[in-house]
C-alpha cells in the first residue's frame, strides 16, 4: 500500500516531477558519457603504446636496459625465435637491433635511438606501415633506406629524399656512421616516440655495427617485441619463457612501462570519479524537489498523523517517493549513455583540433570510447544510494511536524 501511495505522491505535481526526472536522466547521461570518453582516451593511450613502443613482452639480455651497450645481445637467437614461432599464444614478433646515436643534417643534429628492424616482422607487431604520412614502407632490394617522424623531420628541416647521416658506436666501441636517404615519414600520433626514434632496416645497421672484418657476420639482436593473442594470458606466456629461457630476461609492458599500469587501474575508479561528482550535484536538486513536497503537503501529512499513520511510515513514505522518483529517470539516463558510448565506439570522436597537443602526451585524435559494463551497475546503486541520502532530509522534517499545528497550517 506505501509504495503504490508515494508512487500516486510524485505525480500530484506532474511538471515539477518530470522536470526532476529529466535533471536525473541527463545527469546520468552526463556521467557515462564522461566516463566512456575518459575510459577511451585511456585505453588509446595504452593501445598506442602497445603498437608502437613496448609490444605486450620485450625480451632483452639482463643488463642491457641498465647498460644499453650494443654488446649485450639476445642469445641463443636462432632456438629463441623458433621457441616463440611454435607458440600458439604468441601472434607475432619482431626482432629489433638498437643502437644510440645521433641524425645529422646540414642543419643540425638530435640524439635518437637508431632502431634496425625486419620489415616484415616489425609490420606484424606494430602500427608503423600503417602510419607513414608522406614516401613509402622499406622497399625491398634497396640498402640504407630510413624512416623518420614527420615532427623530427620537420626539426632537422629535411624531406622526402633528402640525406642524413647517423653516428653511433659499433660493436668494438669505435664512432661509426652511415649515409641514409628519407624514403618515409611517419606519424604515430605520440610525439614524444616520433621524435626519439629512426628506423633503419636491421641489416644495414648490422654491417655499421660490426667491424669492416666481421661484416658477415649475423645481425646482433638486442630486443625483441612480441604481442600475444589474448592479453590476458600475458602473464602465463611471460612465464613460460622465462621458464625455458632463464638467462634472459622478459618484462611485460607493465613492467617496462609503470605509468601504462597505472592508466590501467585508473579506468576502473575513472568512471566512479565522475559518478560521485555528478550524483553530488543532483543530491542538492533531489533535496529541494522533495522539501518542497514536504512543505506543501503540512497539512496532508498532519491529517495522516492524526488519523494514526505514524512517524515511520509518515518517514518510509518520503523515502519511497525520493526512491522512486529517482529511479523514473535511471533507464532513460541508462539508455542514452549506453547509446552514446556505443556510437562513439564505432565512430570515435574527432579530436583533431587539439592534435598538437594530445600528440605531445602520446594521444591520438580519434577517441574511441569505451566502458566496463559494470558502470551501468554502479550508476543504477549510486542512484539508489544518492536518492536515499537526498530523502532523509525531508523525511526528517515531515516527522518533526506536530499534528495541531500542520493542520491549522494555511
Amino acid at each position: 500500500m506505501l509504495p503504490i501511495l508515494a508512487w500516486r505522491n510524485i505525480w500530484r505535481n506532474p511538471t515539477r516531477s518530470l522536470v526532476v526526472i529529466l535533471a536525473i536522466s541527463m545527469g546520468i547521461w552526463a556521467a557515462l558519457f564522461m566516463s566512456g570518453f575518459a575510459t577511451g582516451m585511456i585505453r588509446d593511450y595504452i593501445d598506442s603504446n602497445i603498437s608502437n613502443v613496448v609490444g605486450h613482452i620485450q625480451i632483452h639480455h639482463p643488463d642491457y636496459a641498465r647498460e644499453k651497450d650494443v654488446r649485450l645481445q639476445v642469445d641463443p637467437l636462432p632456438g629463441l625465435e623458433a621457441f616463440l614461432a611454435s607458440q600458439p599464444q604468441v601472434r607475432a614478433y619482431s626482432a629489433r637491433t638498437l643502437a644510440t646515436g645521433m641524425v645529422s643534417t646540414a642543419n643540425g643534429s638530435r640524439g635518437i635511438l637508431i632502431q634496425g628492424v625486419r620489415p616484415d616482422q616489425e609490420a606484424a607487431v606494430s602500427n608503423l606501415r600503417q602510419n607513414i604520412r608522406e614516401g613509402t614502407y622499406f622497399e625491398e632490394g634497396r640498402k640504407n633506406q630510413i624512416l623518420l617522424g614527420k615532427s623530427l623531420a620537420e626539426k632537422l628541416h629535411v624531406k622526402l629524399r633528402s640525406k642524413v647521416v647517423l653516428t653511433f658506436q659499433d660493436l668494438e666501441g669505435n664512432i661509426t656512421n652511415g649515409a641514409f636517404r628519407i624514403v618515409g615519414l611517419f606519424h604515430s600520433g605520440n610525439t614524444p616516440f616520433d621524435e626519439s626514434r629512426v628506423l633503419v632496416q636491421a641489416g644495414d645497421l648490422g654491417r655499421l655495427l660490426h667491424p669492416a672484418n666481421q661484416s658477415s657476420m649475423s645481425d646482433p639482436v638486442h630486443e625483441i617485441t612480441l604481442l600475444c593473442r589474448d592479453p590476458d594470458s600475458l602473464l602465463a606466456v611471460q612465464k613460460t619463457l622465462q621458464s625455458a629461457f632463464p638467462r634472459l630476461l622478459f618484462e611485460n609492458y607493465r613492467e617496462i612501462a609503470p605509468e601504462l599500469e597505472l592508466y590501467e587501474s585508473q579506468m576502473k575508479s575513472v568512471s566512479l570519479i565522475y559518478l560521485t561528482i555528478i550524483m553530488l550535484a543532483l543530491i542538492f536538486g533531489i533535496i529541494n524537489t522533495m522539501m518542497m513536497a514536504v512543505l506543501e503537503r503540512f497539512r496532508e501529512l498532519g491529517m495522516l498523523m492524526a488519523i494514526g499513520m505514524n512517524k515511520g511510515r509518515i518517514f518510509s513514505m518520503i523515502v519511497m517517493e525520493t526512491v522512486l522518483l529517482s529511479l523514473a529517470g535511471a533507464p532513460l539516463g541508462l539508455l542514452l549513455g549506453g547509446l552514446t558510448i556505443h556510437y562513439f565506439k564505432v565512430k570515435g570522436l574527432d579530436l583533431s583540433a587539439f592534435a598538437r597537443s594530445l600528440n605531445q602526451y602520446g594521444m591520438g585524435t580519434d577517441i574511441r570510447f569505451d566502458a566496463d559494463p559494470g558502470v551501468y551497475w554502479q550508476t543504477a546503486i549510486m542512484l539508489v544510494v544518492t536518492a536515499f541520502l537526498a530523502s532523509l532530509y525531508p523525511a526528517w522534517k515531515a516527522i518533526r511536524l506536530k499534528p495541531v499545528e500542520a493542520i491549522r497550517k494555511l
